[in-house]
Parts: structure tokens; C-alpha cells; sequence
């Protein structure tokens, strides 16, 4: 029993310190946010995953900021929610969304092709869709579902879409690719891409409570109980905003960055051989050349 009181009694002092603390630990927990005042009037931007989470919030804030923002999503209804929750929030919003099953190649040609066919110009591609944690499955073309999705699908439809993206700006007004971390191509694409008016950099957003963790109840129990200590999506989609409009990253490319600033990568990172290997083994899984 009075092993019992001193257990209840310390989770009553740590339940107490949580809530007169909650101010500061949510301000350190947001991390920072992109303050770039950049209007993206005429500006055409990609977003995949954008009908939730993250992606979501991504969209509303360059809507905002006056771009004409394509939704790829896998679900058009979800997806057309998604937008007009965000023409309720933004009257002049110019959002569309598009289907676009990142686990399925035929898919994403169809997608490009249908893309390329519509669009005249495409300045923003944010690869933001993935998964986490969910059962193991394979895609349509039988690669792992995480690796599938989160990379082989985003590295595809990257290699579709690469020429339009530098066709859209004059070196005076670079293009940009903006990938959530999942596997760092990003420096082999940026040294493939050095001569371009287009720049390439990875995000990583943070520990945030979205519904990537839908896969497992005990992180999303996990979650909700902590959500405290976690970002939002509004947070979580701080950096991908600021690599996606920052003046002040017009020439960066090839960079990692977490909390609108740039982030430490472990040396296997920066391996430039692993990253040559691994675009040579997409490249070779997905039987395309991308030169």
C-alpha cells in the first residue's frame, strides 16, 4: 500500500509540474517558425499528402501567400474536404486536388502525365506524403510499403516532373524541391542538379502529433497523452514553409534542415557514395534511367 501512495503521489508532483510548465514546454516544443514575409503570387506549388496533417497545413499557408497550390492525394474525397476547409479559412485560395497514389507506378505516370498535360508551369514540389508503422505490406509493385511510398514513389515522380520544375523559373528566380526525410537523396540530386536554376533540400519536421501514427493504438495513446511535448501540424510544417519560400535559401541546395534552420546529419548522410549507390539502386528498382 504505501508503495501504491508513493507511485500515485509522484505522478500527482509530475502531473502538477506538466501543468504549471506547459507554457514553456510548448514553446520549446513548437521550434521555429518561418517568418519569411514572401508573397507566391503566380506561383504554381505540388504538394503530396496534402489532405491531412502537415500537408494539410503546408497548403493552407501557401494558398495564403497567394500560389496556386495542386493537392496530390491518395483519398479525393478526404481530399476535397481538405480544400474547402481551406477555402473557408482563405477566400481567394486556388487549391485543386488530384489523385495520386504514391504506392502505385502506373499511378504516378498517369498522374505526370495528366500533370504535364495541364499545367504549364510548377515552381514548388514538396514531396510531403508517407507512412509509418503500418503493417507489413507491399505496393502495387511489390516494394516494401514504407520504403515504396516514403521514397521509391517520391523519387519517381521527381524524375517525371524535373523538367517542368526547371522550365518554370529564370535563374533570377529558382525553382525548389523540398522532401520530407525519409532516405537523404537530396545531396546526389543537388550535385545532378548544380547547373540548373532548380535547388533541392530535405526537412525534417519535428515530432508531431498527426495521424501518421493511425497504424499503431500505442503510439497514437502514446501521443495523445504527451501531445503537450509534441508539435502541431502547423508547427510540424514550419520548415517545409521555409525551404519552400525563403529568400535567403535562393542558392542553397543539397541541405538538411529541422526547425528552419540547418540540421545535423550523422556522417552516413553525407556519404556521398551511399547516396550515389542508393539513386543508382531507385533508379535500377524502378527501371528508369535519370541522368
Amino acid at each position: 500500500m504505501m508503495v501504491l501512495l508513493v507511485i500515485v503521489a509522484g505522478l500527482g508532483v509530475v502531473t502538477l509540474l506538466v501543468i504549471l510548465f506547459a507554457p514553456h514546454i510548448r514553446k520549446y516544443a513548437a521550434g521555429g517558425v518561418c517568418r519569411s514575409p514572401v508573397s507566391l503570387e503566380g506561383k504554381t506549388v505540388l504538394i503530396t499528402g496534402a489532405n491531412t496533417g502537415i500537408g494539410k497545413e503546408t497548403a493552407l499557408e501557401l494558398a495564403v501567400r497567394g500560389a496556386r497550390v495542386i493537392m496530390a492525394c491518395r483519398d479525393i474525397d478526404k481530399g476535397e474536404e481538405s480544400a474547402d476547409s481551406i477555402r473557408a479559412s482563405c477566400a481567394h485560395a486556388q487549391v485543386e486536388v488530384r489523385q495520386l497514389d504514391l504506392a502505385d507506378t502506373c499511378s504516378i505516370r498517369a498522374f505526370a502525365q495528366k500533370f504535364l498535360a495541364e499545367v504549364n508551369h510548377l515552381h514548388i514540389l514538396i514531396n510531403n506524403a508517407g507512412v509509418m508503422m503500418c503493417p507489413y505490406t507491399k505496393t502495387i509493385d511489390g516494394f516494401e510499403m514504407h520504403i515504396g511510398v516514403n521514397h521509391l514513389g517520391h523519387f519517381l515522380l521527381a524524375s517525371l516532373l524535373i523538367g517542368l520544375l526547371k522550365r518554370s523559373a529564370p535563374r533570377s528566380d529558382r525553382g525548389r524541391l523540398v522532401s520530407r526525410s525519409q532516405l537523404r537523396l537530396d545531396p546526389e540530386l543537388s550535385r545532378r542538379l548544380k547547373d540548373t536554376n532548380v535547388t533541392v533540400n530535405s526537412v525534417h519536421p519535428g515530432t508531431v502529433n498527426s495521424d501518421l501514427t493511425r497504424h499503431s493504438t500505442l503510439m497514437t495513446i502514446f501521443f495523445s497523452v504527451f501531445s503537450t511535448f509534441l508539435k502541431t501540424p502547423r508547427e510540424g510544417a514550419q520548415t517545409s514553409i521555409y525551404c519552400a519560400i525563403a529568400d535567403e535559401l535562393h542558392s542553397i541546395s543539397g541541405k538538411h534542415f529541422s526547425d528552419c534552420a540547418p540540421a545535423f546529419v550523422a556522417p552516413q548522410g553525407r556519404s556521398e557514395e551511399t547516396s550515389r549507390r542508393l539513386w543508382d539502386v531507385s533508379c535500377e528498382q524502378l527501371g528508369i534511367q535519370w541522368d
